[in-house]
């Protein structure tokens, strides 16, 4: 069998590493930082099968300038980069139409579906077994009027088999009484999950690829080695890694690398926030996504995770005060009366492609090149898939899912 080396020790970059070594192959993950460091440690948790309707919903166009100018909208904008997004956002913003929205989400929900098992396929053996559970996800809205304000989602995730039940008023409250009267309204859904605790699973998963005699290196990659048109190894800076393929899966950090393979994505980062709160008066009975405020709060191991926002200002700036401050807020008005000990906060970022379907496959025309990156806000739900998918394609074996959505080439010249 054949070493292939992978970039990025996310989610993604670990769970192809795994498929691969089940497979036969000798695998090497390469990070910058440690394995699920980045998006992977502070993504909301959830493993959301629903999350197929891309942000790029009808009417964004018009709604971006109220939203960046109201303090309480879970949009923000480091206007100082706004140059540099343009060329991106121009193209980002192009989809946002119903014919778009609805091919865009039959693409991604080929990697959401199946979520909860594709964990429990991935980490059986590896003993970060116990960080997948299985639970309900709710969606709640202020009242009626603003869940049918989402009709077109709500379509789309009818068309790919989601069914839910509808909770209103007193059933809503039977069901959870954590919050507020002023939410009236729903939406909850079974056959989804969590993991509760994101950045330690991914270290258990990375574990146990080394114990499979995997390798995993820390630096920062450069370049790539090839032979013609055959990638040969991993330049980390003076050093190499030899390799007879290699899969590019470093997230939001993966567009100038993909410049090696031929590849020009419209690639940014899409910014997100999480606080997490220790030791917290009440848990809510599943992750919820308060819709309003376009954040989830998961429960995991001690503390209560808040994650969401997105602000758009790449990925050296600082993180800003606003966003941390608006999930806390929006919190606590969905759920009055929570404490907590103590809390703690993160930016990270999420790899968001102009047209918001993951670039998965072989790159065109440069043999052992591949690509796992680009997959938004829906990574770890997608990470088991995707790792699957490009193990079975560097094994030679036929995906029972079509790719072509996916490929690297609607992104070569």
């Amino acid at each position: 069998m054949s070493h292939i080396a992978i970039v990025g020790a996310g989610i993604v970059g670990v769970s192809t590493a795994i498929w691969l070594q089940r497979d036969g192959h000798t695998v090497t993950l390469i990070d910058r930082l440690a394995p699920g460091e980045g998006a992977s440690y502070g993504n909301g948790g959830v493993l959301a099968t629903c999350a197929m309707v891309p942000v790029t919903g009808p009417g964004l166009l018009k709604k971006v300038p109220g939203m960046l100018f109201d303090r309480n909208q879970p949009l923000f904008l480091k206007w100082g980069y706004l140059p540099k997004l343009l060329p991106w956002l121009r193209k980002y913003l192009s989809y946002a139409n119903e014919p778009d929205t609805r091919r865009i989400a039959s693409a991604i929900q080929g990697v959401v579906s199946d979520s909860v098992d594709e964990h429990r396929a991935l980490s059986k053996g590896t003993g970060a077994e116990r960080w997948v559970v299985s639970s309900d996800y709710l969606y709640l809205y202020k009242n009626r009027a603003a869940f049918e304000g989402d009709a077109l989602a709500w379509d789309i995730r009818r068309g790919h088999g989601i069914t839910w039940e509808e909770l209103e008023g007193e059933a809503l409250r039977a069901f959870d009484p954590c919050y507020a009267p002023e939410q009236e309204f729903g939406v909850r859904m079974g056959d989804h999950g969590r993991i509760s605790d994101p950045g330690r699973y991914v270290k258990a998963l990375a574990a146990h690829v080394e114990a499979e005699g995997g390798t995993l290196v820390t630096g920062e990659v450069t370049g790539f080695r090839r032979d013609g048109d055959q990638i040969t190894g991993i330049e980390i800076g003076s050093d190499v890694v030899d390799c007879d393929a290699a899969v590019l899966a470093t997230g939001a950090w993966s567009g100038p690398l993909a410049k090696a393979f031929g590849l020009n994505v419209p690639l940014e980062s899409e910014r997100g926030y999480h606080i997490e709160l220790w030791e917290p008066s009440f848990m809510p009975k599943t992750p919820v996504m308060i819709a309003s405020g376009k954040f989830v709060a998961t429960p995991m191991d001690g503390r209560l995770r808040l994650a969401g926002v997105v602000e758009l200002g790449g990925l050296t700036a600082p993180p800003s005060r606003a966003p941390f401050e608006l999930l806390k807020t929006a919190a606590l008005a969905a759920m009055p009366g929570l404490t907590w000990a103590r809390e703690t906060e993160w930016m990270g970022h999420r790899p968001a492609p102009a047209d918001s379907i993951p670039v998965i496959g072989a790159a065109p025309g440069l043999k052992g090149a591949y690509t796992a990156f680009g997959h938004h806000h829906i990574g770890l739900t997608s990470g088991p898939k995707t790792g699957r998918l490009l193990a079975q394609m560097i094994s030679g074996r036929q995906p029972n899912l079509d790719l072509g959505a996916y490929s690297p080439a609607r992104f070569a010249p």
